[in-house]
């Protein structure tokens, strides 16, 4: 394996520190996934420098003028305090012919919106809940197709943000509340989409043309209270005392029905392409007790932390969590390259 020099990029309070000793699993959890990446490629034997940006591009192109890297490994989820943004910090790398890791611009574009994404899955025949999209500064006029319950969030945000168990409304009033909520904490566009009752499946793909679709793996609530909705809130995802408390975890699906596992893969594969996602991606979505399947959404670069569900996937599928960093960045590689690999 040749030995490359990568420059890490990551939100500028996110770089982790050389030593991790004395410190607990809360005090790391913020930077974990950027400490993860960089000592698993490390351990391989590559030149890795981290490098924080925040909303100043120069700091970039001074690093990637002395340091040139073979390529950047792209932690970023923002750029500016804006999560589209991050984007635009690939099209820049892409202009200036840098050879970097994950999703491309167009992927990123098309999957963020996810209003838009749901358009596009709809014309490729993969079954989404209706939905409605309440932009800022307008009133809140719900549709009459859209029945409810309804689950609303930020129409752009990821890893949850703003996502509770206010978030799934039963009648207009609490609508509008909920919307409002998005419009102002969030500071994004809502959409409001047919709440799914069943099971919750995240499946992992990697690859640019080939794909590899990674294990079914399901969100379990092990000790909730019957009466509260089984849905991935802020606090599912990143607290650890209430993880604890109820028992929340992921682990691979069993007892899917019969051909269950071979539609959903189909699925994803359809949506990874449909929505020119590269690099690595997780696809969310939903099954409810008829075994009707519902994509929920498509998430370019998806958290890459050892424990996480994508790295627990690549596990399952005997690819330990340093061949994943290292098939990331051959991906990478092979796309600057023109590769169909």
């Amino acid at each position: 394996m040749k030995k490359r020099r990568i420059l890490a990029i990551m939100h500028k309070d996110l770089v982790p520190p050389e030593s991790v000793d004395g410190l607990s699993a809360e005090e790391m959890a913020p930077w974990k996934t950027e400490y993860d990446v960089t000592t698993a490629l490390r351990s391989l034997g590559h030149d890795v420098r981290p490098l924080g940006v925040g909303s100043d591009l120069g700091v970039l192109r001074q690093a990637l003028d002395e340091y040139k890297p073979h390529i950047v490994f792209n932690l970023l989820e923002e750029f500016d305090g804006e999560a589209v943004l991050d984007q635009n910090v690939v099209s820049y790398l892409e202009l200036l012919r840098v050879p970097y890791t994950g999703c491309g611009p167009r992927g990123m574009l098309l999957s963020r919106d996810k209003a838009l994404a749901k358009q596009i899955m709809t014309y490729h025949r993969v079954p989404v809940p209706d939905f409605a999209v309440f932009q800022r500064g307008r009133a809140v006029r719900r549709p009459r197709r859209l029945r409810f319950p309804l689950f609303v969030k930020s129409l752009s945000e990821e890893a949850s943000l703003g996502i509770a168990q206010a978030s799934i409304v039963d009648d207009d009033e609490k609508l509008a509340e909920r919307v409002r909520f998005i419009h102002e904490t969030i500071g994004t566009d809502a959409i409001a989409e047919t709440y799914i009752e069943g099971r919750e499946f995240y499946v992992g793909i990697l690859g640019n043309q080939r794909l590899l679709v990674l294990p079914i793996w399901e969100l379990l609530f092990t000790r909730m209270p019957e009466d509260v909705p089984r849905i991935a809130t802020a606090r599912v995802k990143w607290n650890l005392k209430y993880q604890k408390e109820r028992g929340i975890k992921s682990a691979a699906a069993e007892d899917l029905p019969d051909g269950a596992a071979l539609q959903i893969t189909r699925i994803c594969k359809r949506i990874y392409r449909g929505l020119g996602l590269t690099g690595y991606a997780r696809i969310d979505l939903r099954m409810t007790a008829e075994g009707r399947v519902y994509v929920l959404e498509a998430n370019p670069n998806p958290q890459l932390a050892r424990g996480e569900d994508l790295a627990d996937e690549a596990a399952a599928a005997g690819i330990p969590y340093e061949a994943l960093c290292q098939r990331i960045v051959k991906l990478g590689l092979s796309r600057s390259r023109g590769s169909v690999t």
